[in-house]
Parts: C-alpha cells; structure tokens; sequence
C-alpha cells in the first residue's frame, strides 16, 4: 500500500463514524505484546481509530479470522494447509503478512547447572529419550518438560524446528501461555520449556543451543540478527482480503520505520 492509498484509508476513517474503524486483532501470544505496543502507537497517531487486541493462542486467532469475529489473526507459524483449506471452501481470501522474526529460547530453572545443549539432546529430552540431566551433565535429577499447548503456533514451530516434526512425549506438561512456562520452569527445579525472546526474565536461566554440535549461541536480538542463534521464526498478521481497507492503515504502520522501532525495543526482530 502506497502513501495515497494510506492517506485515503486514514480519511475515510475520519468521515465514517468511529465502529466502522474499530478493529479486533486475535492470536498469538508471542506476538500480542508487540500487537498491544503497536496498536496503542497507532491510535495515538488516529485518533478515531480503535484497536482490541486479545491473545489465546495462533490457533485460536485464525479459526477466529475464519469465523470472522476477527479481522487480524496473530501468528507464530505459518497457516496449515487444512486453514488454507477451510477459507477457500468459505470463499474466502487470507492474506499473510510478516510483521517481525522471533527468538525461541529454550529455557530451565536457574539453580541447573547445564548451561548448553545440541538440537539432537533437546529432541531427546522433549521426546522423552533422555529423562535425567545427568545424561546430558547436570545433577542426577528427572528432568520436567514443560511445553505450550496443541492450539499454540510456539508449539508447533518448536516441533518442527526442534523435534523435526516427531511428537512431543506424552507426559509433557502443557501450559496455556508463555507466562504460565516461565512460572512453573522458575519454580521446578528440573525443569525445561521454551518461551519466545521478549518473555526472557531473570527468574529463569536460557540456554546455549547449537544445531551444528559445534557452534553454541545464546538467545539474543543480536544473535538472532546475525543469524548465530538458530530457533528464528517469522511472525505473522493474517487477514480477509475482503477486509483490506479496514485493517490497511494498521498494517502500514506496523511496517513503518516507527512501527519497526517498537517491535525492537520490545526484543523482537524487525523484518527490515
């Protein structure tokens, strides 16, 4: 969207009356406090604008796209092909939009004294095949694996990336938020979970992680810029092509210089 389309969105919201431009973002949790921080910049700079963002998970947020009680879906995966396949039965046009990267950290009780592991070992230990840190040399205690509930686009992400698409092992604890995982992970001391990089807190301990058994890198903006941490992840808005004018003026604010400035501050990676 150029200047002039934005400049004759911003307008049209000016002269219709205020409902017509309230706008519902839905989705993710990694993605909501940067939706939260870039909403209230833009109706700072609109006015007549009005913006609720909710979270409740990726799955969520696109199921609500699709019933249409939404008009942005937040996303921290990309949309599965049984989504994609559900708009177009209903006739409808999603569009993608990818409004920022993301660092997964994985994450365990401060008082562990491992400070780094390989993917294969986080496999394991995610997988059930490795039980007790002592295997990978920490004290002899039953490793506590905590992980995001099936609706969650984290959930998904780290299965893929991490686990390489196998299963997760059935007796790991599912949390319904990021939040909840850096509660129960600071307060179990075998414990293990992974939460997106803006979640980092001093109540829990990150861990080095290499996928080339060699390389080992921190969780960090910086690293994630130059590409030395490996659990990067794009995010995303969704939208109903139908909508475009509703949701337009938000979108091109997001993206803007200013837009892109808050999604840094907050510890996310900008998309430019």
């Amino acid at each position: 969207m150029n200047a002039k389309q934005f400049f004759l969105t911003s307008a049209a919201c000016l002269l219709i009356a205020v409902p017509a431009c309230a706008q519902r973002i839905k989705g993710s949790d990694t993605v909501l406090p940067i939706a939260q921080q870039t909403a209230e910049a833009y109706m700072a700079s609109q006015p007549n604008a009005r913006v609720t963002v909710t979270g409740g998970g990726t799955g969520v947020g696109i199921s609500a796209l699709l019933d249409g009680t939404t008009d942005i879906a937040m996303a921290s995966r990309a949309i599965k092909f049984s989504e994609t396949m559900k708009a177009k039965a209903a006739g409808e046009d999603l569009q993608e939009v990818i409004i920022a990267y993301d660092a997964l950290a994985v994450v365990v009780h401060p008082s562990n004294p491992v400070s780094r592991l390989t993917r294969e070992e986080l496999e394991a230990i995610f997988r059930g095949k490795i039980t007790n840190w002592k295997e990978v040399g920490g004290d002899d205690r039953k490793i506590v694996v905590y992980s995001r509930e099936t609706s969650s686009g984290t959930y998904e992400f780290f299965k893929e990336s991490v686990l390489k698409n196998k299963n997760y092992m059935s007796s790991s604890l599912s949390m319904p938020a990021t939040g909840a995982i850096i509660q129960s992970v600071s307060q179990t001391k075998g414990a293990i979970g992974y939460v997106g990089l803006a979640y980092i807190s001093p109540r829990v301990k990150t861990m080095a992680v290499s996928y080339d058994n060699e390389h080992y890198a921190q969780p960090s903006l910086e690293n994630a810029l130059n590409k030395n941490y490996p659990i990067v992840r794009p995010l995303y808005y969704y939208y109903n092509k139908k909508n475009a004018r509703t949701v337009e003026g938000l979108l091109q604010f997001v993206l803007s210089d200013e837009g892109q400035e808050i999604i840094k501050k907050s510890g996310y990676i900008p998309v430019k």
